[in-house]
C-alpha cells in the first residue's frame, strides 16, 4: 500500500471512529488494521505460519490490510416493545505487497453481513429471529485470531429464546461463508445459561450436517461443550471441548462433504485475558487438536502462546508475544516458535482492549527441516519453504509499523 492511499484510510477511518454517534441515522462500527514491513533478510514482509496449524500469532506478524464496516439501522418499534432491525457489513481484504484493489488474486470485497432481526420479541421471551448473511455466535482467541467455534452463516434463526432458566438458539443454514463451494444443509443448536458457579456459565452445541445430493456425500456432526468464568483476574477466562465426526470434523464449520464417519476430531480449548494491575494485561492460550483419518493422514496440533502487555504511561505500552505450534503429521513433527516486541503507542488507554494501537515491531521465528518441507510441498513461496523470502535458513525477522483500530 502506498503512502498516500495509507494516509487516506487511515485519516477517514480515525475520523469516522470519533466522530459522535448521533451524527448518523443509523449505528455505525468497524475494524480496520493495516501497515508496513519488511524482512531484515531484503524484501517484502513474509508472515509465519505453520503447515497444519489452523491459526498463527498475530502480532507483528499480520501480511494484510483488512477493514470492516459495519451499519445497523433500526426500521420500527413496535407497541410491544420489540425492534425491527436491518444490518450490513462491508469487508476488504488486500494481501501485503500488492496495489489495494481488494479484488482477484490477491484480495477480495464482499458484504459478510446483510440480514434482517426481530428482536425483543414477547412471544420468543425477549429472543429474537433473523434472517440473511450474519456474523453469529463467534467464539475467538484475539492473540491469533483463531475462532474455534463459529455459526456465521446465510439462513435464519431463533437467538436467546428464553425458556425457564435457559436460553435456546437455532440456525438453520446452507453456507457458513461466501468461500465455500458447495450448498450444505446445517442445523445448529445452542443452549445456554447452565450456571455452575458465581461468574461461571456452561455453553453447550450441537450441529448437524445433511447429506448432500452427491453420491460420494456424507452426513456429519459435532458437539462442543463451553464454560466462561468473568471476573478472571480481572479478566474472562473460556474453556471448551469439541469433537466432530464427517464433515462435523471442520469443528465449528461446514467441513469436507466426501468425509464419512470413521473421520474424528477432537479439540480442547483454554485462554484467558487478564487485567491484574493497571498497568499488567495480557491474553494467554492453549489449543490442543487430534485428528485420526482411515488414510493414514492423522494429525495431531499444539498450539501455546501469551502476549503480555506493560503500560509505561496510559499511552504508551510495551507488548510482547511469544508463540509456539507443533504438528505431529505422517512426514514428521513440524514446529515454529514466533518471538515478538512492539512498543506500542495507545492513545485510549494502557488496558489489552484499548484501541487504537499504533506499534513499531520486531518479529524473529525459528522452525525445523520437518516445518520447511511441509511448506514447499503446501505453499511453495511462502516464508518458512525454501523458496520464500529467507531461502533455505530455518530462521528470519521482520520490522514495521501496524496500526489496529475497532470503534462501535
Amino acid at each position: 500500500m502506498n503512502v498516500k492511499t495509507l494516509s487516506a484510510v487511515l485519516g477517514a477511518s480515525f475520523a469516522v471512529g470519533f466522530l459522535p454517534v448521533d451524527a448518523y441515522s443509523a449505528d455505525f462500527s468497524g475494524y480496520f488494521r493495516t501497515g508496513v514491513g519488511d524482512s531484515t533478510q531484503g524484501g517484502k514482509q513474509s508472515c509465519f505460519q505453520l503447515p497444519g496449524a489452523q491459526s498463527k500469532y498475530r502480532l507483528g506478524n499480520e501480511c494484510e490490510q483488512y477493514l470492516e464496516l459495519d451499519l445497523r439501522q433500526d426500521l420500527l418499534s413496535l407497541d410491544d416493545g420489540s425492534v425491527l432491525s436491518v444490518e450490513g457489513m462491508a469487508q476488504f481484504y488486500n494481501e501485503y505487497g500488492h496495489e489495494p484493489k481488494f479484488d482477484g488474486e490477491h484480495g477480495y470485497t464482499r458484504m459478510s453481513q446483510l440480514y434482517a432481526e426481530w428482536s425483543k420479541m414477547p412471544a420468543l421471551n425477549g429472543g429474537s429471529f433473523w434472517a440473511g448473511r450474519r456474523y453469529y455466535n463467534r467464539n475467538d482467541i484475539n492473540i491469533s485470531d483463531y475462532f474455534y467455534w463459529n455459526q456465521s452463516s446465510t439462513g435464519f434463526g431463533f437467538d436467546q429464546v428464553a425458556l425457564g432458566d435457559l436460553k435456546y438458539s437455532y440456525v438453520f443454514s446452507r453456507k457458513d461463508n461466501v468461500f465455500q463451494k458447495d450448498f450444505v444443509t446445517r442445523h445448529d443448536v445452542t443452549v445456554s445459561g447452565f450456571n455452575t458457579n458465581p461468574g461461571g456459565e456452561v455453553q453447550l452445541g450441537v450441529s448437524y450436517l445433511d447429506k448432500p445430493s452427491r453420491e460420494d456425500a456424507h452426513q456429519g456432526w459435532s458437539v462442543v461443550a463451553q464454560h466462561k468464568q468473568v471476573a478472571f483476574l480481572g479478566g474472562i477466562n473460556k474453556f471448551a471441548v469439541q469433537y466432530g465426526r464427517g464433515p462435523g470434523t471442520a469443528l465449528g464449520y461446514t467441513g469436507d462433504s466426501t468425509l464419512d464417519q470413521s473421520n474424528k476430531s477432537w479439540r480442547v480449548v483454554e485462554f484467558f485475558d487478564w487485567q491484574m494491575t493497571h498497568a499488567f494485561s495480557g491474553q494467554v492460550e492453549l489449543v490442543y487438536q487430534k485428528d485420526t483419518r482411515p488414510d493414514g493422514d492423522d494429525q495431531n496440533w499444539l498450539s501455546v502462546g501469551v502476549r503480555p502487555i506493560y503500560a509505561i504511561t496510559d499511552q504508551f505500552k510495551l507488548i510482547t508475544e511469544v508463540g509456539r505450534d507443533q504438528v505431529e503429521a505422517a512426514d514428521g513433527t513440524r514446529k515454529l516458535t514466533k518471538y515478538t516486541v512492539a512498543p506500542t503507542w495507545s492513545p485510549k488507554g494502557p488496558g489489552f482492549w484499548d484501541r487504537p494501537e499504533i506499534r513499531l515491531y520486531y518479529t524473529y521465528a525459528t522452525w525445523n527441516k520437518a516445518a520447511q518441507r511441509a511448506a514447499g510441498l503446501q505453499s511453495p513461496g511462502s516464508a518458512l519453504s525454501d523458496t520464500g523470502a529467507f531461502g533455505t535458513d530455518l530462521h528470519g525477522s521482520n520490522v514495521g509499523v501496524q496500526v489496529e483500530y475497532w470503534w462501535k
